[in-house]
């Protein structure tokens, strides 16, 4: 049976369980054996846009060493983060001759979810359910980093009872960014009352697909905050219904 490694992610192991429980679930029903390398940490993102390169190289190497053991692909259910092992790696040890290679043989078996299953698997329709309207979020780093644009999208248009509407504006950014949400507090706040104001735009009460925690969390507690009720989800989670 083919297998593949699940990174996890801080968030989703921290704050979205569910959504680590949904791809697996996902890949399994396609006939994947998914494990999950127990020393993972932080992919060190959040230090490396804060700029303290030394912290996250050590958090790098750690993370290469784990992953490495098993030349299996790694699967990420976060574009920021598959951005940060795909490009972030090899730009902090692009002066280093022995963890280079390392950083980009691992670099080159890393993909986003939604990506390894359309383009690596050749799925479009999983199986899944949703009756309802949905509408999708094209956070950053997945769109402007990795380039999966159409994927997400190709999932979602063959979800069985489920209605696709364009959300307005959809790749505008919502305003988290990672460490830019606290450094540029007052920014951030009025980059998510655009993306807010996008979905509220729409009829009914779309349910809003992300494709990245960090994205779910700023728009959901947003949403919260205002006493509005609009479902926000991980695609996993739609692709995972039936």
């Amino acid at each position: 049976m083919p297998h593949v490694q699940l990174f996890v992610t801080c968030l989703v192991d921290t704050f979205r369980p569910q959504t680590g429980e949904a791809l697996v679930n996902v890949l399994r029903r396609l006939g994947m054996d998914v494990t999950f390398p127990q020393g993972q940490t932080c992919c060190g993102q959040p230090a490396f846009n804060a700029g303290l390169r030394s912290d996250a190289r050590r958090m790098a190497e750690q993370t290469i060493r784990v992953f490495e053991a098993d030349p299996a692909p790694l699967i990420l259910p976060s574009g920021s983060c598959a951005a940060m092992l795909k490009d972030g790696y090899p730009e902090l040890f692009a002066d280093d001759p022995l963890w280079l290679p390392r950083a980009e043989a691992l670099a080159a078996r890393t993909f986003e979810f939604t990506q390894y299953l359309v383009d690596v698997l050749g799925v479009t329709d999983v199986g899944a359910r949703w009756d309802g309207d949905l509408a999708y979020h094209a956070s950053c780093h997945i769109t402007r980093h990795l380039g999966v644009e159409r994927q997400p999208l190709a999932l979602l248009a063959a979800v069985q009872g489920a209605r696709l509407v364009e959300l307005p504006a959809a790749s505008d950014c919502c305003g988290f960014g990672g460490v830019f949400s606290v450094e540029h507090p007052e920014i951030s706040a009025e980059m998510l009352q655009r993306k807010i104001s996008s979905l509220e735009a729409l009829p009914g009460e779309p349910t809003l697909v992300v494709a990245d925690t960090g994205c779910i969390l700023h728009i959901a507690a947003g949403l919260h905050r205002q006493g509005k009720t609009p479902r926000v989800v991980h695609i996993a989670e739609v692709l995972d219904s039936h």
